[in-house]
């Protein structure tokens, strides 16, 4: 049995970067941790959590609203993503990734990023004019928005 964050950081990195290989999926979860940082410096500061990144676990940074399009209702990877179990092969590798990212073992290889998008995708507004931090299969990556 594997706690919340594991959980709940496993079935995001699925979610979002599933098709990206081992990289895409470390840095999904690097982005996520990266969140929880900051949130974590932001309660400490503020006293209450970050609004976009939650209260400074991976479960929340990953459940806050619109931050990652997995956990968005009509999107159809939330039915994949809740229905999914560990004798999926891509699966078991992210419960293993997000382990290791909770833990402290995962090398971040986003740069510090907060953000990314789809390259495939059109750019949102939050990326237009900004410099990314790294580039990992089909996903950019920043580290430079407010």
């Amino acid at each position: 049995m594997v706690d919340d964050d594991t959980d709940i950081l496993a079935r995001t990195i699925y979610g979002e970067a599933r098709g990206e290989g081992l990289g895409g999926m470390k840095a999904v979860a690097s982005v996520v941790m990266n969140r929880c940082r900051i949130a974590q410096q932001y309660y400490q500061n503020h006293q209450c959590p970050h609004p976009l990144f939650g209260g400074g676990s991976p479960a929340s940074a990953c459940k806050m609203p619109w931050q990652f399009s997995c956990w968005n209702a009509a999107d159809p990877n939330c039915r994949i993503i809740n229905d999914v179990d560990d004798s999926d092969p891509v699966f078991s590798e992210c419960l293993h990734i997000a382990t290791d990212a909770i833990s402290g073992a995962l090398t971040d290889s986003t740069n510090g990023a907060t953000h990314y998008y789809d390259r495939r995708s059109p750019i949102p507004d939050w990326a237009e004019g900004k410099e990314p931090c790294a580039a990992i299969g089909h996903h950019l990556f920043f580290n430079n928005i407010n």
